[in-house]
């Protein structure tokens, strides 16, 4: 009988909201449209909750009921191990929480349409999703688990929820416990799993490459090129040819180098420096990657396609093909190369007063690298190199010791207008002949790293300083500062460790962060506020308009020196050669202005898949070298807390979890005011940046996790490192 009433209530209702003149209403508002009285609102409440959890209407941020068409939002869905997830809507602050039965067919990263349901009182806003816009994952990476003549695969990635269902005959010979590669044939939803069928077979966990290729596969980069690309090779040549290096400036007679890591092979960056009576000439010498790859070829669509290379502990994804990468367009010493050369003129104040860009011929006379450069420049008669490195470098020894001079001046002047100085430790991650992990070392970081990151700095701000004030559509680099609540938190959060920074109006000046960063060198929690810090910032991407760069203290900048590896790169050089050669028409400028924002869209988006990808790679590695030494004591300094536990990460950077339910001897409760945890009865408490001792207690590969337990006194002393 209640149902029959229910249902009856429901209708009436719905005849109330499909009505042409109705408009959306809050409770109070309806209650005196429909004539009920203060003691029945509950009763309606309840009605027009039912009729939400059918997602027949909607309930608009104002608290206002109406179709639940005229509440949609679109948003992309963040899933979880547990089946819950949160949608993020642009433009709005919080996500909406999607309880598990409200998940549908969604998957992690998918965008989707949800509606509001009534709000419990607790955290964030709580939605249903109506349906999926767009799937993000139609090929999913993991490992088969077999079951007689059908399977599941189990999801690398743990945030999409969901094990996919492979039936009998689409197994493809896969064996239990085999790496693969999954197309998704059916979403499911309901509490029905997805169904495939597996298109790949990768290995077997442990199998050398098996886990960077699993990782790869998972973030869809694209391996191998496609045949029309292939085929397209054929005309580019191998040497440069006599009518190529007709009508450019011809700059073979100047010596010019180029300095990089000892294993890169695409080098696309030489330096050439001339001193002068009141200063410098200092050359940044690019490739010119576009006299090969033109525009709407199937080179260009492909680099394009791919965005950008990407760089594994064990191999490289490069965004061309190697004959182009790592053969003509790579400035390899001793061979004559076409570039497009960005040739400025440097007081001894280090302001750049004149500056050209121009196509140019060059031919570079040294392939160097950076731990060369740093052993002859700081004289480290320490390093086993030394001998070979001063009789190798000797003709060089001058120039070098001038490009140094020249660096430090750009430095200080970059520091001096507000430039923060992102210095974190990295690390490098060694691996024997196996694609096995057997080290993890501090990545090189010295005089001569930074001696060519000042220059290409100077070459970037120079070329987009120059296109902005020519009003030629283009590409910049933007960094935009960061938010106001971004930064009172970060303040906040500076305070428990007695520091602070000064807002004004909830803005910050880079120098503020640059004297903190200042204050903070040396100190034992300057890693952690230093990520800490570039989390609380925006992400850099790549716009037609220029915003200016928060980070740099720059008001122009673009990526101008990496054509081989980076799209934005590249399609700046095709438009900087059509302004130099009198091309850029009215038509041509409305081509690029009708495709730029779209570059800088798929130029970002293909950017942070790498990173994610790179990161991924680096945790699993360090999972799988951490695994050869569990048991060990180490000492570490808290990075993160949560309620289920706490993050120490080791000086090699190696970060593991030490759980809650691991902390004996006390039951610890997370304060979130403090981001620490407290013991109940001994009071002791655990916060960010802490010192502490840990003992490897596990590691796991596939997913990657590193746990971590306290030290106790009781264990060997002897295994502390």
């Amino acid at each position: 009988m209640e149902e029959y009433i229910l249902k009856e209530q429901k209708e009436a209702l719905m005849a109330v909201f499909n009505a042409p003149q109705y408009k959306p209403m809050k409770l109070k508002e309806l209650a005196i449209l429909l004539d009920v009285k203060k003691e029945d609102r509950e009763k309606l409440k309840s009605v027009l909750d039912a009729l939400l959890e059918d997602g027949k209407i909607g309930l608009s941020a104002k608290g206002k009921y109406g179709l639940a068409d005229a509440f949609t939002r679109t948003g992309v869905f963040s899933g979880s191990a547990k089946g819950f997830g949160f949608v993020t809507v642009e433009n709005e602050p919080d996500d909406y929480y999607v309880p598990k039965e409200y998940v549908k067919d969604a998957l992690n990263g998918d965008t989707v349409l949800i509606a509001a349901l009534p709000y419990s009182g607790r955290g964030n806003a709580e939605a249903r999703i109506m349906r999926v816009v767009k799937h993000a994952n139609e090929e999913v990476v993991g490992t088969f688990q077999a079951l007689k003549s059908y399977g599941f695969v189990l999801p690398d990635n743990t945030r999409l929820g969901k094990d996919i269902f492979i039936p009998d005959g689409a197994t493809l010979g896969a064996k239990n416990g085999m790496k693969v590669v999954a197309h998704i044939t059916d979403f499911g939803g309901n509490g029905k799993n997805p169904e495939g069928r597996i298109t790949e077979i990768l290995g077997r966990p442990g199998e050398a490459g098996v886990d960077v290729m699993s990782v790869i596969r998972a973030h869809d980069i694209p391996v191998e090129f496609p045949e029309e690309v292939l085929e397209s090779l054929d005309s580019v040549p191998d040497v440069v040819s006599e009518e190529d290096k007709q009508g450019r400036l011809d700059l073979r007679d100047q010596v010019t180098f180029t300095i990089d890591g000892a294993d890169a092979k695409d080098l696309d960056d030489a330096i050439s420096l001339k001193v002068l009576d009141d200063g410098w000439e200092l050359g940044v010498h690019i490739a010119d990657v576009t006299h090969y790859v033109k525009e709407k070829s199937p080179l260009d669509k492909e680099a394009r396609k791919r965005g950008t290379s990407v760089y594994f502990v064990d191999r490289v994804v490069p965004m061309l093909p190697k004959k182009l990468s790592n053969g003509i367009c790579s400035l390899n010493a001793g061979v004559d190369r076409l570039a497009l050369s960005c040739i400025m003129k440097i007081d001894e104040s280090g302001n750049i007063v004149d500056a050209q860009v121009a196509e140019t011929l060059i031919n570079v006379n040294k392939r160097m690298d950076y731990h060369s450069v740093w052993v002859l420049l700081e004289d480290v008669k320490t390093d086993p190199e030394y001998d070979r490195v001063t009789s190798e470098y000797a003709p060089y020894k001058e120039i070098l010791t001038k490009a140094l001079e020249l660096s430090k001046i750009l430095r200080k002047k970059r520091m001096a207008r507000g430039a923060i100085n992102f210095d974190f430790p990295e690390a490098k991650i060694l691996l024997n002949e196996k694609g096995k992990a057997i080290d993890v070392v501090p990545h090189e970081r010295n005089c001569a790293t930074m001696l060519i990151e000042d220059f290409m700095l100077a070459a970037n701000e120079t070329v987009a300083e120059n296109a902005y004030w020519q009003q030629m559509p283009f590409l910049y680099r933007n960094h935009e500062n960061p938010s106001e609540d971004k930064m009172a938190a970060f303040a906040a959060f500076l305070g428990g460790f007695g520091y602070t920074i000064h807002l004004k109006d909830g803005s910050v000046h880079p120098k503020e962060l640059q004297k903190l960063l200042g204050k903070l060198e040396g100190t034992d929690e300057e890693a952690l506020i230093s990520r800490m810090l570039l989390r609380s910032m925006k992400r850099a991407n790549y716009s037609p308009e220029s915003l200016g760069h928060f980070g740099l203290g720059a008001r122009y900048y673009t990526h101008f020196t990496s054509p081989i590896r980076r799209y934005p790169d590249l399609q700046i050089h095709r438009i900087i050669k059509e302004s130099l050669h009198g091309e850029m028409t009215e038509e041509r400028i409305a081509h690029y202005d009708s495709i730029l924002g779209d570059v800088g869209i798929s130029s970002s988006s293909t950017e942070r898949r790498a990173e994610e990808a790179e990161r991924e790679v680096d945790k699993i590695k360090k999972a799988e070298y951490m695994r050869s030494h569990i048991g060990e004591v180490y000492e570490g300094v808290i990075s993160g807390v949560t309620s289920f536990g706490m993050f120490v990460e080791l000086p090699n950077t190696v970060e593991g979890l030490v759980r809650v339910s691991d902390m004996d001897g006390d039951y610890y409760v997370f304060d979130e005011k403090s981001m620490s945890l407290v013991g109940e009865i001994t009071r002791k408490t655990y916060g960010l940046g802490q010192r502490v001792v840990i003992v490897v207690s596990d590691a796991q590969v596939s997913p990657a996790q590193i746990d971590f337990r306290l030290y106790m006194s009781r264990e060997r002393k002897d295994n502390k490192r």
